[in-house]
């Protein structure tokens, strides 16, 4: 009887332990699945945070020159935009008019992307006189006011001959960003710049060359 009662005790002993055992791994595996579930949460929080944005892509990695290009080539788009203006009501040519128009729904928008930029990166905006930096292919206050003031032919002419400078100013300043800029983003709108300034520059030697 004493060996039956020890055997019995010991086989309550180890019953006790398997579902003990059983009773571990069922929490284990509950405290995986939550930790699962939260990585996962969390993962998929992370995905739509602000931090997964375009803009904010943009400044994981940038340099001066890439500040630099920005601080510049914002001024630079906003005088395009200006002349391009002048053309709705001072240009005759209907080419003309549809170029200026397509300059100017094209560096609207890249101005407030360089701005969204300078913004990320703690970088000021552009200062009033250009915060000292040379920019190509601007043009004079007085090359402005004589744009300004013509019209028909004479402006269509003029505003040929002076966007062609200018764009060739931004050719310029673009290639720098391209070379020695580090910001992905940035180099990218360099080289969309380039290309599609590049294609207008061939656009209006073509105009110039009939009117």
């Amino acid at each position: 009887m004493e060996m039956f009662a020890d055997h019995s005790a010991l086989r309550r002993l180890a019953l006790t332990a398997t579902a003990g055992a059983g009773a571990l791994a069922l929490l284990t595996a509950c405290g995986g699945g939550n930790d699962a579930m939260t990585g996962h949460t969390g993962t998929t929080s992370s995905a739509h945070t602000p931090a997964a944005t375009t803009s904010q892509k943009s400044g994981a990695s940038f340099n001066d020159v890439d500040v630099t290009f920005a601080q510049m080539m914002i001024p630079h788009h906003e005088q395009a935009v200006e002349m391009a203006k002048l053309a709705e009501t001072r240009a005759s040519d209907p080419e003309v008019k549809e170029l200026a128009a397509k300059i100017e729904a094209a560096q609207g928008p890249e101005i407030a992307t360089m701005t969204d930029w300078l913004s990320l990166w703690k970088a000021s905006a552009p200062e009033e006189g250009h915060g000292g930096h040379v920019m190509p292919g601007m043009m004079t206050e007085e090359d402005m006011v004589k744009l300004q003031k013509a019209k028909g032919a004479r402006f269509d002419r003029m505003f040929a001959e002076l966007m062609i400078a200018h764009h060739k100013g931004a050719i310029t300043m673009a290639k720098t960003e391209q070379s020695d800029g580090a910001d992905p983003k940035a180099k990218e709108l360099a080289r969309t710049i380039e290309s599609a300034q590049q294609a207008e520059i061939e656009q209006m030697q073509e105009l110039l060359d009939r009117l």
